[in-house]
């Protein structure tokens, strides 16, 4: 094999690749741990790269996790068996995580997620008003969840605001998903609510726990999503335990 040491595309190369890893991955040290000393089994570096590796794998998965659920609206036309209730209270809780780790300059590794789930979650929140014949209802609340979003970004709002904010994720998740829950139980189904959502949502509430630890060390942060998860499990295990009910056999048996 060719000596690449003094070609200078070999080091162009090899100086993109460590400026990617220390950017993305790992800081320098780290770098220099794997790659100039050989030690891939030091533990603090390992732990590193596994929490930002999962957290831009959650990123990247939080671009799709709630498009098939928009899908499955958009097809069915649609939003049976979905709280609007339970998608406000959720869009509180993602929005208060957005707002509190920009205010406190956390990594966007840390909680990218947070902007695209809010986008999609909008958009679900405005599908339940559109397809339940409130299209005006549904453009109001667009304009008026903008528009707190950009105060709540804003100099205007005091840091402790954002803080009792995301304080109120908590009780926020929970009361959001016991709404979803009970409405799953009264219908019997989980209507139009999407299987492959609630499972990519759970999945990605679990890894945060360990990223926030790991990249924030906020305990704030990481005892939301421990909340997040445990609520999120339970929706995934109706969707499990109504696996074959579906709304349109419910209703002819109502009928028979």
């Amino acid at each position: 094999m060719a000596d690449t040491s003094g070609d200078p595309r070999g080091s162009s190369f090899l100086d993109s690749l460590r400026g990617i890893l220390v950017a993305y991955f790992m800081p320098e040290r780290c770098y220099d741990k794997f790659f100039l000393d050989l030690d891939f089994l030091d533990v603090p570096c390992l732990k590193i790269v596994l929490s930002k590796a999962l957290g831009i794998g959650i990123i990247l998965g939080s671009v799709l996790v709630k498009l098939p659920q928009i899908i499955k609206l958009m097809g069915a036309r649609s939003a049976e068996g979905l709280s609007f209730n339970s998608v406000l209270l959720e869009l509180l809780a993602i929005t208060g995580t957005m707002v509190y780790s920009m205010s406190n300059k956390f990594p966007f590794s840390a909680w990218g997620e947070a902007l695209f789930l809010m986008l999609q979650t909008v958009t679900i929140g405005f599908l339940i008003q559109h397809y339940g014949r409130r299209t005006s209802v549904g453009l109001f609340f667009l304009v008026i969840y903008f528009s707190l979003l950009a105060v709540l970004l804003s100099p205007v709002t005091p840091i402790s605001v954002v803080t009792t904010m995301q304080a109120s994720n908590m009780p926020a998740i929970i009361i959001g998903r016991l709404i979803q829950a009970v409405t799953n139980f009264r219908n019997g189904h989980t209507g139009q609510l999407s299987a492959i959502s609630v499972f990519l949502l759970f999945a990605g509430s679990l890894a945060r726990i360990f990223t926030s630890l790991q990249e924030t060390g906020d305990f704030l942060m990481a005892l939301t999503y421990v909340i997040s998860s445990t609520c999120n499990g339970i929706i995934a295990l109706q969707v499990l335990y109504y696996w074959n009910s579906h709304p349109e056999y419910k209703k002819k048996k109502k009928s028979e």
